[in-house]
């Protein structure tokens, strides 16, 4: 059993490695952008150094090898390739497959490890390496203290031309310097003479470097301790300012006017030439362009400072709690829902204003505590969302497609355990789009598309639901197809007449595939009907549309949450009954004569139309006469009404929704129960199967509801 700091470091370290992912997803896109090719060295690096931290060892060295190869890219020596980008992310899920193993089991993985690495070294020696006399970079994070108190200092160092002659060294100087942190040096060569006129015992050379580090001034001078009477050496500490706009004002001009390489006249006069001003100062030749290159790194320098300082500040707001934590505070509310529930009745019957006055506060109380604890759980859809962009990737090099991904809505927030329970439906059905939508390459080219198909996955909050939709563009589902395939498995008659709608929802029936060819992605028959059931257990809907040759689209209603759902509550006999208010749409009066009127029929006339509705006293076949006035509470489920005939409706409630015991399992027609503010138990209908058993019963037909 591992102890807390070791599951504190796995915890991190799992959230790095899904940053990870995105971030080398999002580099595969945009090679060039240095601050994703940060991301993913800082991601390399915190998880080394966590990791040796904590007994990690395996997983630390592994790291360490993928985060010497970044640094190389960092530095600019090694480009950010589609073979760099593969082996990244096999790399990424070895450090997973490390992660998720006992220690005893980490042998099993050493041969994938060191294949892994030798593929890096190559990869590491195919690079190109940078010129040494104009830019190195060296890092030396791994040997640096903790980057609390680190402080960015300016170093100039111009040695005397005669320098070496007393046997001084000034690549040892520079690495001792690298060896206090991070360190990152530019070399000015405009004094180096032509080869003819070379000594080499002569140093022509002069370096400015950024050093970033915790050592201090004293640390840095004492490297130059014994040839401060042969160099000019000046050291001053860099201020980063206090926010943003601080980093806005530090632009490349005023560094160099900072440094004194440059006046703020000179800087004016060159700005209204309407150039870069790099390189006007340089066409000036009021600097030179390795003044210049200097100034830049030391303006990246800030960059990167600044965005750590933000990280660290924003770390701070958080705090990593574990999940069953959370689920222990969610419970407790739900039980104090409950008991504040009971106390209002308690007061409204006693008609004590002193205790309807406590009532009410502690009902407002405890709605507000209710709403904080549920945020709390909520987390952003995206990051579930990012994992896809991976499956497509591999799903689409496994089929020898071409397909991109399309996200949006990805700060739609839902409850983490409906997250949670909606990454397989998702990736199913992400699968079939790819398998059976998005057509090969040269075939969508013939149909008149782009070569590459799109795959688009959006969520956007609608009331106290999330609607979640997997669209293509493929060649979309052929009604016919689906028809004869249903005749084949005996689901249909050749003489039944389905609706275009009906037709495409065949595909939810059990063991239905429309595949030609079973593949590793699908074709078994196993498929869109465990989704619907798996969404279905989130008391959500699930709706198919398609256009044959233009693509499909499959919605997904969500609930915010699983755990407390504002509702109706309605009364049977001496029953009590609870609908989610949320597919609650309206109640009406339902009176003998309305029963007369429509002859035997179960619908009703609601200005001026007709909606059939289900007598649940004769559904769940309750003895003893209704009232003379019953009342339909009207409900509509993705598109479609039905109302559900009860004696009275009570009013509005907030349920803490309790699973039902194994004994109970097999009942189809209630998703829960809940406790009542008297201790009695009210059982949550399940109004998505009671229509669906509607539907199949024939009693809402095509045209009424709507």
């Amino acid at each position: 059993m591992q102890d807390a700091p070791q599951n504190a470091f796995k915890e991190e370290a799992y959230e790095l490695l899904s940053e990870l992912e995105d971030s080398l997803l999002e580099l595969e896109e945009q090679p060039e952008d240095h601050e994703t090719v940060s991301k993913v060295f800082r991601a390399m690096h915190t998880i080394k150094g966590s990791g040796a931290m904590f007994g990690f060892t395996t997983i630390s060295q592994f790291t360490h090898e993928v985060e010497t190869v970044f640094d190389l890219v960092r530095s600019g020596e090694l480009p950010v390739s589609k073979q760099l980008v593969d082996l990244s992310l096999k790399a990424r899920d070895h450090i997973l497959s490390l992660l998720d193993s006992e220690p005893d089991e980490q042998g099993e993985y050493a041969a994938t490890g060191a294949e892994l690495v030798a593929q890096f070294q190559v990869l590491s020696r195919g690079g190109a390496p940078a010129s040494p006399a104009t830019q190195t970079t060296t890092s030396a994070e791994s040997n640096t203290a903790p980057q609390s108190e680190l402080t960015t200092y300016r170093i100039r160092f111009r040695p005397s031309l005669d320098i070496m002659h007393n046997g001084t060294s000034i690549a040892q100087l520079l690495d001792e310097l690298c060896e206090l942190g991070t360190c990152r040096t530019i070399a000015h060569k405009a004094n180096i003479v032509d080869l003819e006129e070379l000594d080499p015992e002569n140093c022509y050379s002069s370096w400015d470097i950024i050093l970033t580090s915790d050592c201090g001034e004293d640390a840095i001078r004492d490297v130059f301790i014994f040839v401060e009477d042969d160099c000019e050496l000046i050291i001053k500490a860099i201020d980063l300012g206090n926010d943003e706009d601080d980093m806005e004002k530090k632009r490349l001009g005023d560094i160099l006017v900072e440094r004194g390489d440059i006046s703020q006249e000179q800087i004016d006069e060159v700005l209204a030439k309407n150039k870069r001003i790099g390189d006007l100062l340089v066409e000036a030749r009021l600097v030179s362009r390795d003044q210049v290159d200097s100034a830049l790194l030391e303006q990246q320098e800030i960059r990167k400072l600044k965005e750590k300082k933000k990280e660290k500040t924003q770390g701070a707001g958080s705090l990593r709690v574990p999940a069953d934590k959370l689920d222990d505070l969610v419970n407790l509310v739900g039980e104090m829902v409950t008991v504040q529930s009971r106390l209002s009745q308690v007061a409204n019957q006693r008609h004590d204003a002193e205790l309807l006055s406590i009532a009410e506060e502690v009902e407002r109380l405890t709605e507000d505590l209710r709403d904080s604890t549920l945020n709390i759980r909520m987390l952003p859809i995206g990051s579930t969302f990012s994992k896809f962009k991976r499956l497509v990737r591999d799903i689409s090099a496994d089929l020898g497609k071409e397909v991109e991904l399309k996200t949006t809505g990805a700060e739609t927030e839902l409850d983490k355990t409906v997250i949670e329970q909606l990454g397989d439906p998702l990736v199913h059905i992400i699968r079939n789009s790819m398998d059976h939508g998005i057509e090969m390459p040269d075939d969508r080219v013939a149909a008149g598309k782009p070569r590459c198909g799109q795959v688009h996955l959006s969520a956007e909050h609608s009331g106290d639901s999330v609607i979640i939709k997997i669209s293509d563009d493929g060649k979309g589902m052929d009604p016919e197809v689906i028809r004869q395939k249903a005749i084949s498995k005996e689901i249909l008659s050749p003489d039944d007449q389905l609706s275009h709608t009906d037709l495409l929802n065949l595909v939810f029936a059990p063991g239905f595939s429309t595949a030609q060819q079973v593949t590793g992605l699908s074709g078994r028959g196993v498929g869109m009907d465990v989704v619907k059931r798996a969404i279905e257990s989130l008391r959500g809907s699930i709706t198919l549309e398609s256009e044959k040759g233009k693509g499909s689209v499959v919605s997904l209603r969500i609930p915010l949450t699983l755990a407390i759902i504002e509702s109706l509550l309605v009364q049977i006999d001496d029953g009590r009954y609870v609908l989610p208010l949320s597919a609650v749409e309206e109640c009406v009066e339902l009176t003998a004569q309305d029963i007369h009127d429509a002859h035997g029929r179960n619908l009703a006339k609601v200005r001026g139309h007709l909606v059939p509705y289900v007598p649940l006293r004769e559904e769940f076949e309750i003895h003893g006469s209704p009232p003379a006035v019953q009342q339909i509470v009207i409900t509509q489920i993705n598109g479609q009404q039905l109302g559900f005939v009860v004696d009275n409706v009570i009013g509005e409630h907030q349920t803490v929704i309790k699973t039902l015991g194994p004994m109970y399992r097999d009942v189809q027609c209630v998703s829960g129960a809940t406790i009542l503010g008297d201790g009695s138990v009210a059982l949550i209908l399940d109004i998505v199967y009671l229509m669906q058993k509607a539907s199949d019963e024939g009693r809402i037909k095509q045209g009424e509801g709507h």
